[in-house]
Protein backbone atom coordinates (compact mmCIF):
# COMPACT_ATOMS: atom_id res chain seq x y z
CA UNK A 1 0.00 0.00 0.00
CA UNK A 2 2.84 2.27 0.47
CA UNK A 3 4.55 1.68 -2.71
CA UNK A 4 1.44 2.74 -4.67
CA UNK A 5 0.33 6.23 -2.63
CA UNK A 6 4.16 7.10 -2.60
CA UNK A 7 3.64 7.44 -7.14
CA UNK A 8 0.25 8.67 -6.87
CA UNK A 9 1.39 11.49 -4.43
CA UNK A 10 4.23 12.09 -6.75
CA UNK A 11 2.46 12.85 -9.56
CA UNK A 12 -0.36 14.45 -7.68
CA UNK A 13 2.39 17.16 -6.91
CA UNK A 14 4.05 17.21 -10.55
CA UNK A 15 0.15 17.93 -11.99
CA UNK A 16 -0.20 20.69 -9.15
CA UNK A 17 2.92 22.09 -10.83
CA UNK A 18 2.33 22.31 -13.87
CA UNK A 19 -0.81 23.83 -13.59
CA UNK A 20 0.68 26.28 -11.14
CA UNK A 21 3.26 27.29 -14.48
CA UNK A 22 0.57 27.62 -16.86
CA UNK A 23 -0.29 31.51 -15.64
CA UNK A 24 3.27 32.37 -14.96
CA UNK A 25 4.11 31.21 -18.42
CA UNK A 26 1.28 33.04 -20.02
CA UNK A 27 2.34 36.54 -18.02
CA UNK A 28 5.74 36.14 -19.63
CA UNK A 29 4.60 35.26 -23.33
CA UNK A 30 2.29 38.35 -22.73
CA UNK A 31 5.18 40.22 -21.24
CA UNK A 32 7.79 39.50 -24.36
CA UNK A 33 5.01 40.11 -27.03
CA UNK A 34 4.29 43.52 -25.64
CA UNK A 35 7.83 44.42 -25.38
CA UNK A 36 8.55 43.15 -28.65
CA UNK A 37 5.48 44.70 -31.04
CA UNK A 38 5.40 47.69 -28.94
CA UNK A 39 2.22 47.29 -27.95
CA UNK A 40 3.84 48.52 -25.00
CA UNK A 41 6.79 51.14 -24.80
CA UNK A 42 9.90 48.80 -24.09
CA UNK A 43 11.42 52.01 -21.85
CA UNK A 44 8.64 50.88 -19.05
CA UNK A 45 8.30 47.46 -20.14
CA UNK A 46 11.64 46.25 -21.36
CA UNK A 47 12.07 42.35 -23.10
CA UNK A 48 12.78 39.61 -21.00
CA UNK A 49 16.30 39.50 -23.14
CA UNK A 50 17.40 43.02 -21.76
CA UNK A 51 16.18 41.47 -18.47
CA UNK A 52 18.55 38.44 -18.76
CA UNK A 53 21.23 40.17 -20.58
CA UNK A 54 21.02 42.52 -17.26
CA UNK A 55 21.07 39.68 -15.02
CA UNK A 56 24.05 38.46 -16.41
CA UNK A 57 25.99 41.40 -15.86
CA UNK A 58 25.14 41.94 -12.41
CA UNK A 59 26.13 38.61 -11.76
CA UNK A 60 29.37 39.29 -13.42
CA UNK A 61 30.08 42.29 -11.81
CA UNK A 62 29.64 40.73 -8.46
CA UNK A 63 26.56 43.39 -7.27
CA UNK A 64 23.59 41.07 -7.89
CA UNK A 65 25.20 38.45 -5.29
CA UNK A 66 26.13 41.14 -2.86
CA UNK A 67 22.80 42.47 -2.98
CA UNK A 68 20.87 39.35 -2.92
CA UNK A 69 22.80 38.15 0.34
CA UNK A 70 22.43 41.14 2.16
CA UNK A 71 18.78 40.94 1.89
CA UNK A 72 18.67 37.55 2.67
CA UNK A 73 20.96 38.06 6.09
CA UNK A 74 19.60 40.64 7.34
CA UNK A 75 15.68 38.94 6.75
CA UNK A 76 16.93 36.15 8.22
CA UNK A 77 18.30 37.81 10.78
CA UNK A 78 15.18 39.76 11.93
CA UNK A 79 13.24 36.22 11.21
CA UNK A 80 15.27 34.69 13.85
CA UNK A 81 14.70 37.59 16.56
CA UNK A 82 10.96 38.17 15.74
CA UNK A 83 10.21 34.48 15.70
CA UNK A 84 12.06 33.48 18.71
CA UNK A 85 10.27 36.43 21.07
CA UNK A 86 6.97 35.81 19.43
CA UNK A 87 7.10 32.12 20.46
CA UNK A 88 8.00 32.95 24.06
CA UNK A 89 5.58 35.61 24.13
CA UNK A 90 2.84 33.37 22.57
CA UNK A 91 3.21 30.53 24.85
CA UNK A 92 3.21 32.90 28.04
CA UNK A 93 0.12 34.53 26.61
CA UNK A 94 -1.25 30.90 26.27
CA UNK A 95 -0.35 29.45 29.73
CA UNK A 96 -1.28 32.36 31.79
CA UNK A 97 -4.80 34.06 31.81
CA UNK A 98 -2.88 36.53 34.26
CA UNK A 99 -0.61 37.49 31.23
CA UNK A 100 -3.11 37.28 28.56
CA UNK A 101 -5.35 39.56 30.73
CA UNK A 102 -2.69 41.94 31.31
CA UNK A 103 -0.99 42.11 27.47
CA UNK A 104 -3.42 40.46 25.36
CA UNK A 105 -5.36 43.60 24.94
CA UNK A 106 -2.50 45.79 24.22
CA UNK A 107 -1.31 43.70 21.82
CA UNK A 108 -4.18 42.54 20.30
CA UNK A 109 -4.78 46.38 19.38
CA UNK A 110 -1.16 47.32 18.43
CA UNK A 111 -1.43 44.55 15.53
CA UNK A 112 -4.03 46.14 13.72
CA UNK A 113 -1.87 49.14 12.93
CA UNK A 114 -0.22 48.31 9.34
CA UNK A 115 4.08 46.92 10.22
CA UNK A 116 5.02 49.95 7.66
CA UNK A 117 3.42 52.46 10.02
CA UNK A 118 6.18 51.67 12.35
CA UNK A 119 8.62 52.81 9.93
CA UNK A 120 8.88 56.44 11.28
CA UNK A 121 9.19 55.44 15.19
CA UNK A 122 11.91 52.93 14.14
CA UNK A 123 13.81 55.18 12.23
CA UNK A 124 13.70 58.29 14.89
CA UNK A 125 14.89 55.44 17.90
CA UNK A 126 17.43 53.53 15.43
CA UNK A 127 17.93 56.15 12.54
CA UNK A 128 18.76 53.87 8.95
CA UNK A 129 21.22 52.07 10.15
CA UNK A 130 21.25 47.84 9.69
CA UNK A 131 19.59 47.97 13.25
CA UNK A 132 16.80 49.71 12.41
CA UNK A 133 16.16 47.47 9.19
CA UNK A 134 16.50 44.34 11.46
CA UNK A 135 14.27 45.60 14.03
CA UNK A 136 11.40 46.90 11.28
CA UNK A 137 12.01 42.93 10.00
CA UNK A 138 11.65 41.04 13.46
CA UNK A 139 8.43 42.93 14.50
CA UNK A 140 6.87 41.68 11.07
CA UNK A 141 8.00 38.22 12.19
CA UNK A 142 6.91 38.50 15.55
CA UNK A 143 3.16 39.36 15.59
CA UNK A 144 2.10 35.87 13.15
CA UNK A 145 4.28 33.63 15.55
CA UNK A 146 2.24 35.50 18.88
CA UNK A 147 -0.87 35.05 17.43
CA UNK A 148 -0.36 31.10 16.36
CA UNK A 149 1.62 30.36 19.17
CA UNK A 150 -1.06 31.27 21.67
CA UNK A 151 -3.74 29.90 19.75
CA UNK A 152 -2.11 26.65 19.79
CA UNK A 153 -0.92 26.61 23.16
CA UNK A 154 -4.04 27.49 24.55
CA UNK A 155 -6.16 24.77 22.89
CA UNK A 156 -4.37 21.89 23.88
CA UNK A 157 -6.12 18.65 24.91
CA UNK A 158 -7.64 18.74 27.80
CA UNK A 159 -7.75 15.60 28.43
CA UNK A 160 -3.56 15.42 27.92
CA UNK A 161 -3.18 18.20 30.21
CA UNK A 162 -5.18 15.98 32.76
CA UNK A 163 -2.95 13.06 31.68
CA UNK A 164 0.58 15.28 32.78
CA UNK A 165 -1.15 16.51 35.91
CA UNK A 166 -1.98 12.84 36.50
CA UNK A 167 1.33 12.18 35.91
CA UNK A 168 2.72 14.67 38.06
CA UNK A 169 4.60 16.55 35.62
CA UNK A 170 6.80 19.21 36.45
CA UNK A 171 5.77 23.05 34.51
CA UNK A 172 8.89 22.31 32.64
CA UNK A 173 7.61 18.75 31.18
CA UNK A 174 4.44 20.16 30.75
CA UNK A 175 5.32 22.52 28.30
CA UNK A 176 7.73 20.05 26.64
CA UNK A 177 5.52 17.20 26.90
CA UNK A 178 2.01 18.45 26.32
CA UNK A 179 1.43 21.93 25.28
CA UNK A 180 4.30 22.85 22.73
CA UNK A 181 3.46 19.28 20.91
CA UNK A 182 -0.16 20.38 21.08
CA UNK A 183 0.97 23.69 19.36
CA UNK A 184 3.61 22.80 17.11
CA UNK A 185 0.78 22.58 14.14
CA UNK A 186 -0.13 26.46 14.88
CA UNK A 187 3.20 27.01 15.45
CA UNK A 188 4.37 26.15 12.22
CA UNK A 189 1.96 28.15 10.58
CA UNK A 190 2.48 30.85 12.31
CA UNK A 191 6.61 30.24 11.31
CA UNK A 192 5.60 30.19 8.34
CA UNK A 193 3.61 33.54 7.64
CA UNK A 194 6.33 35.02 9.46
CA UNK A 195 8.94 33.75 7.12
CA UNK A 196 6.98 35.36 4.23
CA UNK A 197 5.87 38.32 6.32
CA UNK A 198 9.53 38.81 7.19
CA UNK A 199 10.98 39.16 3.41
CA UNK A 200 7.99 41.49 2.16
CA UNK A 201 9.33 43.82 5.13
CA UNK A 202 12.88 43.25 4.37
CA UNK A 203 11.85 45.26 0.63
CA UNK A 204 10.29 47.80 2.69
CA UNK A 205 12.81 48.02 5.45
CA UNK A 206 15.59 48.13 2.32
CA UNK A 207 13.06 50.95 0.12
CA UNK A 208 12.06 53.16 2.82
CA UNK A 209 15.18 53.00 4.39
CA UNK A 210 17.74 52.95 2.04
CA UNK A 211 21.26 52.99 3.48
CA UNK A 212 23.74 49.69 2.13
CA UNK A 213 23.25 47.00 -0.20
CA UNK A 214 20.15 45.03 -0.73
CA UNK A 215 17.86 44.13 -3.30
CA UNK A 216 15.74 46.95 -2.35
CA UNK A 217 18.63 49.28 -2.98
CA UNK A 218 19.12 48.35 -6.59
CA UNK A 219 15.43 48.59 -7.50
CA UNK A 220 15.74 51.97 -6.21
CA UNK A 221 18.86 52.63 -7.99
CA UNK A 222 17.06 51.08 -11.42
CA UNK A 223 14.42 53.76 -10.48
CA UNK A 224 16.66 56.61 -10.21
CA UNK A 225 18.66 56.25 -13.09
CA UNK A 226 15.46 55.46 -14.93
CA UNK A 227 17.18 51.63 -15.83
CA UNK A 228 13.74 49.69 -15.72
CA UNK A 229 15.45 46.25 -16.46
CA UNK A 230 17.03 46.58 -13.59
CA UNK A 231 14.10 47.44 -11.81
CA UNK A 232 12.07 44.74 -13.24
CA UNK A 233 15.21 41.85 -12.60
CA UNK A 234 14.57 43.07 -8.65
CA UNK A 235 11.27 42.58 -9.20
CA UNK A 236 11.45 39.09 -10.67
CA UNK A 237 14.28 38.47 -7.59
CA UNK A 238 11.91 39.29 -5.26
CA UNK A 239 9.41 37.35 -6.61
CA UNK A 240 11.71 33.92 -6.87
CA UNK A 241 12.64 34.43 -3.30
CA UNK A 242 9.57 34.72 -1.58
CA UNK A 243 8.31 31.71 -3.27
CA UNK A 244 11.37 29.76 -2.57
CA UNK A 245 10.95 30.60 1.34
CA UNK A 246 7.59 30.12 1.12
CA UNK A 247 8.06 26.49 -0.69
CA UNK A 248 11.22 25.56 1.83
CA UNK A 249 8.94 26.63 4.99
CA UNK A 250 6.31 24.73 3.79
CA UNK A 251 8.21 21.54 3.22
CA UNK A 252 10.26 21.88 6.36
CA UNK A 253 6.51 22.04 8.33
CA UNK A 254 5.25 19.24 6.72
CA UNK A 255 8.84 17.16 7.98
CA UNK A 256 8.53 18.39 11.25
CA UNK A 257 4.69 17.10 11.32
CA UNK A 258 4.93 13.90 9.83
CA UNK A 259 5.40 12.20 13.12
CA UNK A 260 1.45 13.10 13.53
CA UNK A 261 0.60 11.15 11.21
CA UNK A 262 2.73 8.62 10.91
Amino acid sequence: MTFTSRPSASLASATRLRRGLVLPLLLLVAWEASSRTGLVDPRFLPPLEAILSTALTEIRSGDLVRHLAASLARDLLGFAIGASAGIAFGVLLGLSPLAARLFGPTFHALKQIAVLAWIPIISIWFGFAESAKVVFIALAAFVPVVVNTQEGVASASPQLVEVGRALRFSHRQMLLRVFLPSALPSIATGLQLALIYSWLATVGAEYFMAVGPGIGGLIIAGRERFQMDLVMLGVVILGLVGFLLNATAASLAARALRWRTA
